[in-house]
């Protein structure tokens, strides 16, 4: 049986998809974007979340304790009085996890299950084994693309649905902002490209990081002409992500980046001489 470590799984999610969806966020990723709002999931290990805000220091969390599953973290995560530990990670079945989202189907109203991370494809024997436990149901598998071809033409092969996340198309820029290129994330959307395979793709939008004009037009000129393509979705950057990283213990690289009354520069020109549709969410 493939087991695999979920972060978080997510009920009713209306972004993630066609109708009403359960999202399940795996953990591990080879990328390191500098605006990741989920840096609990880079890491495939279990990790901890400690939250400062309400702590009294009362230091039970630091007293020697007997329970198995805290002796990775050298603290109990157990004796927090106002529950302010937890861990981001466990491990699940795939066979089990897909009886359980199946038993679901009859909340989704045309919706179904959405595979996320991290990188999904980070853990490529649990995401294909719950595809297929999930037979008869709509499934999106959200990647980076940033896979083995085998692996990413193995998605397109089991999901209902592919979402590609686009982070640049310059790949000198791509390995400043994420720690790698993009040869390798191309390479499989031109596969994507040659596939009947529905798809969509999304761009996180960073001010002043990716949001040039000659990034977005260079989008829209490879998207062009693309039959299986729904849409491009662009994601307004979140200002409030780094609150996730004080808890996770990591440092937020993106402090000083303002997204306050951002006003997204898309050249709509582009997309529309391209034939393709955008939304920004």
């Amino acid at each position: 049986m493939a087991t695999g470590i979920v972060f978080d799984i997510k009920e009713f999610a209306v972004h993630d998809g066609p109708g009403i969806r359960t999202t399940v966020f795996l953990k591990g990723c080879p990328l390191r974007c500098l605006w990741c709002h989920n840096p609990e999931g880079m890491d495939v290990r279990p990790q901890l979340m400690v939250s400062e805000n309400g702590c009294t220091h009362c230091g039970r969390c630091r007293q020697p304790c007997s329970h198995p599953e805290c002796r990775p973290f050298g603290r109990c995560i157990r004796a927090c009085p106002q529950g302010l530990i937890k861990v981001a990670g466990r491990r699940m079945d795939a066979e089990e996890l897909a009886q359980e989202l199946t038993g679901q189907v009859r909340f989704f109203e045309g919706g179904g299950v959405t595979v996320s991370g991290g990188e999904p494809t980070m853990q490529p024997d649990f995401l294909f084994g719950l595809l297929d436990g999930l037979a008869g149901v709509h499934t999106i598998v959200e990647t980076c693309g940033y896979t083995e071809e085998e692996i990413f033409r193995k998605v397109t092969e089991k999901a209902s649905m592919v979402y590609l996340d686009i982070k640049h198309m310059d790949s000198g820029i791509h390995k400043k902002l994420t720690g790698k290129g993009n040869e390798q994330i191309q390479r499989n959307l031109s596969f994507l490209l040659s596939q009947e395979k529905p798809f969509l793709i999304r761009m996180p939008l960073i001010p002043g990081l990716n949001d040039g004009e000659e990034n977005l037009r260079a989008l829209a000129k490879r998207l062009s002409g693309a039959g299986a393509l729904e849409r491009v979705e662009f994601l307004l950057y979140n200002p409030f992500a780094g609150a996730k990283y004080v808890m996770a213990g990591m440092e937020y690289p993106l402090r000083d980046v303002d997204g306050d009354n951002y006003i997204p520069p898309i050249p709509a020109d582009a997309f529309e001489k391209a034939g393709v549709k955008y939304k920004i969410l």
